[in-house]
């Protein structure tokens, strides 16, 4: 059953999200143009709600809180993974007459929302030798192409890196309800 609060409340959450989605892309507009100025500014909010009307996306919701410990975890490792990576990365285009294996695994994880699904994937993405090449929405499965596999171990411990990474951001800004989720399933376990 809805009441007139309830209706209330998400008319005001629709409208508290679309000013934050125009306030996101005018940011973006003056660090694009890279000067903050009258002109640009209305230039940026004009480009904005350009962007709202006419490719109106659908509305991602966000049910979590933002965690301060959480969001320092994940920036630091965050940082550890992207350093290694990169020297990884860097050995293996410096070795010469070494040729890396690759594959495309695929990791459905544990949180499905649109949110996560987007977090996680930039977040892999951003990872030298990783990239997603596919997601599945419907299934909360990302598929990811992994750089310098040699062994089925590889591919195990890839899966495991990601949904340790989905944990972390989930940490960092998903609700009570996704946390106690993400810590009840070991990270080496397969899902179906």
């Amino acid at each position: 059953m809805t009441g007139p609060g309830q209706g209330l409340r998400a008319r005001v959450r629709r409208w508290r999200e679309q000013w934050i989605a125009v306030g996101g892309l005018v940011l973006i507009w003056l660090l694009l143009w890279g000067d903050i100025s009258w002109g640009n500014l209305l230039g940026g909010l004009l480009a904005a709600a350009a962007v709202l009307v006419f490719f109106p996306l659908p509305a991602v919701t966000f049910d979590g809180r933002l965690r301060l410990r959480g969001l320092l975890m994940f920036a630091g490792r965050f940082v550890v993974e992207l350093v290694w990576a990169s020297l990884h990365v860097a050995r293996i285009g410096m070795q010469p007459g070494y040729t890396p294996r690759s594959a495309i695994i695929a990791v459905r994880l544990l949180v499905p929302t649109d949110l996560n699904l987007t977090l996680t994937a930039e977040a892999v993405s951003l990872v030298p030798g990783t990239l997603i090449v596919d997601v599945d929405r419907n299934g909360g499965v990302l598929y990811v192409h992994v750089l310098d596999v040699r062994a089925p171990a590889d591919i195990a411990t890839a899966r495991k890196e990601i949904r340790l990474l989905e944990r972390r951001i989930i940490a960092a800004v998903g609700s009570a309800a996704e946390l106690r989720q993400v810590r009840s399933v070991p990270v080496d376990k397969e899902l179906p």
